[in-house]
């Protein structure tokens, strides 16, 4: 999906924290432990700067990446840029998001409160405790912030086995802000403090909404002028991601064996079949669940 040259893009939605130290190191563990965790942050859904209480043990400290900081501001002012640089293009998608939100909650006679994604590498600070590279892509409430750091998509194909492409990073994206939509909604204190899992739990249902948002931006993505016709091969990156990420697949590369529930994001089948509900309707109401009211 190629953005059009001439569209504007807006640095300011995007902050970039790449190649910067935290001041302090980070404990991610060694021995294959950084996947188990990044696993079970995208499983659980759990608050990064909590994760080494999952193993039960303090974990060795790794050093952050320090590598070049990099000026989106100069670097990703129009589409064209987009183009051509991955960063840029991060910066287009959360554009074209907000936009499309921005849109649709003044169509519904409220009020839209941007979020900016945070890029980073290596480990950040969050308002919701430490974020790291194993723990992926996350929304956090706390501070109405989505952290990213860009090497998750690399691990999309080869850990999870992804075909990857530039949609599926929308879709990444999109699923984030789905959240972000929910939590001004009042739709993410549904789940607050619910320990419950399975296909049917209220973490599952919470996700797959998310997935179904991000496919109702999708079909009103060239809308919003930053980007041009959304292509078949565009929506199948979206739908591959959404599938590679299904708790399913995961827990069969990770355990051997697929156990129903303690599903928390839902299977391949359910987050592909939310993404489509979204991609074929463009509308909020397809995406209701128990206690969703768009």
């Amino acid at each position: 999906m190629p953005f059009n040259d001439r569209s504007q893009l807006d640095t300011s939605q995007v902050e970039d924290r790449r190649g910067r130290g935290m001041g302090k190191t980070i404990a991610v563990g060694g021995g294959g432990l950084g996947l188990v965790i990044l696993l079970v942050a995208m499983l659980l859904g759990v608050n990064p700067g909590d994760l080494t209480n999952i193993t039960g043990q303090a974990l060795s400290p790794t050093s952050v990446n320090t590598g070049e900081i990099n000026n989106l501001e100069a670097e990703c002012q129009t589409g064209a840029d987009a183009n051509t640089r991955p960063d840029c293009r991060i910066v287009g998608y959360v554009n074209s998001i907000q936009a499309f939100w921005t849109e649709e909650f003044s169509r519904r006679g409220a009020n839209y409160v941007e979020a900016q994604t945070v890029l980073f590498t290596g480990a950040t600070q969050s308002g919701c405790g430490n974020a790291t590279a194993a723990s992926g892509p996350f929304y956090c409430p706390g501070d109405q912030m989505v952290y990213l750091d860009l090497d998750f998509f690399n691990e999309l194909q080869s850990r999870f086995g992804a075909q990857g492409g530039p949609f599926a990073e929308a879709y990444v994206l999109a699923h984030e802000y789905g959240h972000h939509v929910q939590d001004l909604t009042g739709a993410l204190d549904n789940t607050s403090g619910s320990s419950a899992t399975g296909p049917e739990s209220d973490s599952v249902l919470t996700e797959l909404q998310a997935d179904c948002l991000a496919g109702v931006w999708a079909y009103h993505a060239t809308e919003t002028g930053y980007l041009t016709q959304v292509t078949d091969a565009e929506i199948a990156q979206s739908l591959d991601a959404a599938a590679s990420v299904g708790d399913d697949r995961i827990q069969q590369q990770t355990q051997g064996y697929v156990s129903p529930e303690s599903w928390t994001h839902g299977s391949s089948d359910q987050r592909q079949k939310a993404l489509k509900d979204g991609l074929q309707t463009g509308d909020m109401a397809s995406c209701e669940t128990p206690g969703w009211t768009p």
